[in-house]
């Protein structure tokens, strides 16, 4: 697959799993990574933008809320 991938989650060591594992399968970090606090669950939910080998571009307009 290649492009761009929105990785969301809760701020746990499970985001920083998922984050880890897209980089060593060739992922790059792209842009800044989002926070956004859930009232109802008082959790802090992340997203990160990872971009491969690709033609297509990443919208600076995704934000986390919009996923």
């Amino acid at each position: 697959m290649k492009g761009y991938r929105f990785i969301t989650d809760n701020d746990t060591s499970e985001f920083c799993h998922r984050i880890s594992e897209a980089l060593s399968n060739g992922w790059k970090l792209y842009g800044e990574p989002q926070y956004t606090f859930n009232i109802k669950t008082g959790k802090m939910r992340c997203g990160q933008a990872v971009i491969k080998n690709s033609n297509k571009k990443y919208s600076k307009d995704l934000k986390l809320s919009n996923i």
